[in-house]
């Protein structure tokens, strides 16, 4: 296939959106597929542009066979509601005369990717253009998440917006989200059954070992008999994470516990400010992926801090990585959530923004080694039956082929390569 990926975060982004989006293209063109992106400059969780990039400039660059074109944004250091719209606006604008210039080799898919819903209609437009289908993968509900957290307000502004975001999901080829719940919103925003489909988030589960290799703790001065909770990710406002500095400011008389804090974004000098005279709190930037598997051994607890409201607008990119680390997860979501039930088998739930709760889990956790063992192997086979980037991606390389026609014609060429074999065989006998 020729496939046409269009979405503001990619590689080489370490978490969030970026993350999955660029893998997936890496993985699609190593299987041989022909796959162009249209993307912004490196940014998050920073909301910074990376060194070596411009936000002002387009540039085009190979990264692992997957042909990307950047387009210009504007970046707010402090991104609110209206700074975050104008933002995303940036570069659904600049974006457009790349998606144009991409779409006139023919893909025969244009996936476009959400967050920024923004990019939707012209990845739409441009695959109609072209020819092609048109997919939207929907990694978060940013709309109805701006509504739920208070970025957007007003309730003829909502009314206005969720029409206008129903009319345009109705127009695609195929819808896909992360979960089960986030698949089932789509279906009440009208979304036709037959074009739905659940696409997860995956791990590379055979390298995230639970036991082999080295963690970080001598490195960040922790003890070796430490009970370490880490969190690691985006620091940004969907997280609560100041609920974090709360349990570990409840929990500072406990001389065995140590908080890891790992990650970068707008939230993080809030929770530093927090946290300003705990001695067992360590802050960490975002690591890169060769450390990726030394960060998560570094963890005896997984902390999941979110904000009440938001269990069911997304599915947290950060949890398969937890999971595959054979770790258990103190998780802040409601009861009911997707969430919930994941975490419910494999950790321990809390209520939402609720830091004594938190510090009640942990110090649970961390007082009982053998509950924290057995919860640890249940995230592990949870990761391994259900996240593994193999099967994830296989999965969604035969939905794509499906969406595309190519499905029988694939069948069709194995079906021939096996005749040539037996031929050749009846041949040399």
């Amino acid at each position: 296939m020729k496939i046409l990926v269009y979405g503001i975060n990619y590689a080489p982004e370490l978490t969030g959106t970026g993350k999955y989006t660029a893998e997936m293209a890496e993985w699609l063109a190593a299987r041989g597929h022909q796959v162009s992106v249209v993307t912004a400059p490196p940014y998050y969780p920073q909301w910074r542009v990376q060194l070596g990039y411009r936000a002002g400039r387009y540039q085009r660059e190979t990264l692992r066979g997957v042909d990307v074109r950047r387009a210009p944004l504007w970046v707010p250091a402090r991104p609110g509601g209206a700074k975050r719209l104008a933002h995303l606006a940036s570069f659904a604008l600049s974006s457009l005369p790349s998606l144009l210039r991409a779409a006139v080799s023919r893909p025969d898919l244009v996936f476009v990717v959400e967050p920024a819903l923004f990019c939707a209609p012209a990845a739409w437009l441009a695959a109609r253009l072209c020819g092609a289908r048109a997919w939207l993968h929907i990694q978060d509900y940013e709309v109805d998440a701006a509504f739920e957290l208070g970025l957007l307000k007003g309730a003829g502004l909502r009314g206005l917006v969720r029409r206008a975001e129903t009319w345009l999901m109705r127009r695609f080829d195929r819808v896909s989200t992360i979960s089960g719940r986030m698949l089932e919103r789509a279906l009440a925003k009208g979304v036709d059954p037959a074009r739905a489909l659940l696409l997860p988030n995956w791990i590379d589960v055979d390298r995230i070992s639970p036991d082999e290799g080295g963690d970080l703790r001598a490195e960040l001065g922790i003890p070796p008999q430490a009970v370490v909770a880490l969190y690691s990710g985006n620091m940004g406002g969907k997280q609560g994470l100041l609920t974090l500095a709360d349990a570990a400011r409840r929990l500072s008389a406990h001389e065995g516990i140590w908080f890891v804090f790992c990650g970068q974004g707008p939230e993080r000098a809030p929770l530093q400010d927090a946290c300003a005279g705990l001695r067992r709190v360590v802050f960490l930037d975002l690591q890169p992926a060769e450390r990726l598997g030394a960060l998560l051994r570094t963890a005896d607890i997984h902390l999941l801090p979110q904000r009440a409201g938001a269990a069911d607008l997304v599915m947290p990119s950060k949890l398969t990585g937890m999971l595959a680390s054979g770790r258990p997860v103190v998780c802040g979501a409601a009861e009911g959530t997707e969430l919930a039930g994941v975490v419910r088998h494999c950790g321990l739930l809390v209520a939402p923004e609720d830091g004594g709760a938190l510090a009640g889990a942990v110090r649970a956790l961390a007082d009982d080694s053998a509950r924290r063992h057995a919860l640890g192997e249940a995230a592990r086979q949870y990761a391994q039956a259900h996240l593994h980037v193999e099967s994830v991606l296989a999965a969604a390389e035969h939905a794509f082929l499906d969406a595309t026609g190519q499905a029988l014609s694939r069948s069709a060429a194995a079906r021939e390569s096996a005749a040539r074999e037996s031929a050749a065989r009846e041949s040399d006998l």
